[in-house]
């Protein structure tokens, strides 16, 4: 029960809005597509981890693709926006039945959850400072 992977330097997890580069061969010819949604699930053991990935398609109907993370096709993968820090759940299959202003609440509570770490560094800093100016005074 992974909720973070990482293949080639780049580090993901369970929430977070990534784009998939994969490298395509039709014929003779090659071409690299993406394909970009939020990761849902990581499974498997060390060996053959795999992750599903979600999308919104047209006619507002969900598209999902497993990738394995040893796939030699896969050229890349950018997180866009992280959302791991937000997620209460190793898999969020039940965002399949949620709004999409529900979805973003994830993000909502990662950014919420990082402004006061923030915030409390920011509070013991300043008593720090004042802790050493006062007995600098004396």
């Amino acid at each position: 029960m992974a909720l973070k992977i990482k293949h080639k330097e780049v580090e993901f997890g369970i929430g977070d809005r990534i784009k998939v580069f994969q490298r395509i061969k039709e014929g003779d010819k090659t071409r690299v597509a993406f394909f970009d949604g939020m990761v849902l699930a990581i499974k498997g053991e060390t060996g053959r981890k795999m992750f599903t990935v979600r999308r919104i398609g047209e006619a507002a109907i969900g598209i999902e693709r497993i990738f394995p993370v040893d796939l030699p096709t896969i050229e890349k993968i950018e997180v866009i926006k992280k959302g791991t820090k937000g997620v209460k759940r190793a898999k969020l299959y039940y965002t399949r039945n949620k709004a999409p202003k529900e979805i973003d609440k994830i993000y909502w509570r990662s950014n919420a959850r990082e402004k006061s770490k923030l915030q409390k560094e920011v509070k013991t800093s300043k008593k720090v400072k004042k802790t050493k100016t006062s007995k600098a005074k004396k």
